[in-house]
């Protein structure tokens, strides 16, 4: 089964960093979930720790290294065009959402916890939101 790694991503604004997924058509053919909210993260390549690819994914995306991670919990997802396992870390970066900038797709914006429900997320991801919340209470 591919394995994922996927972040719940912190700005120094103690915001989650959150993007928009590109519509299909943006050069992005076969890409699932178009349109749709997502965390940070990407698929595990051969060779590489869920670690590895948390740290790569993001830099690939938001041009930054991780300042610091922890393993939050795995998850098997069966609801996606390819099954997959996820790793879902907690994971910080020096930055605030209007600093960055977004090189995988169309929008990034940083969004209170509480805010989560204002936003249809990919897959599952709305539901390990929610399931993060809940263990911070």
């Amino acid at each position: 089964m591919q394995q994922v790694a996927t972040a719940i991503l912190w700005d120094c604004t103690i915001q989650i960093l959150i993007y928009l997924r590109h519509k299909r058509g943006d050069n992005k053919p076969g890409i699932s979930y178009p349109g749709y909210w997502d965390l940070f993260g990407g698929m595990v390549e051969p060779g590489e720790t869920p670690e590895q690819a948390l740290v790569r994914e993001v830099k690939e995306e938001l041009g930054v290294t991780v300042a610091g991670y922890s393993l939050y919990k795995t998850v098997e997802s069966f609801t996606e065009v390819r099954p997959n396992v996820k790793y879902v870390y907690v994971a910080h970066v020096p930055y605030a959402a209007a600093n960055l900038t977004l090189y995988e797709g169309q929008y990034l914006k940083g969004i209170d916890l509480n805010q989560r429900h204002l936003y249809t997320f990919a897959n599952i991801l709305g539901q390990i939101l929610d399931d993060y919340a809940a263990s911070l209470v």
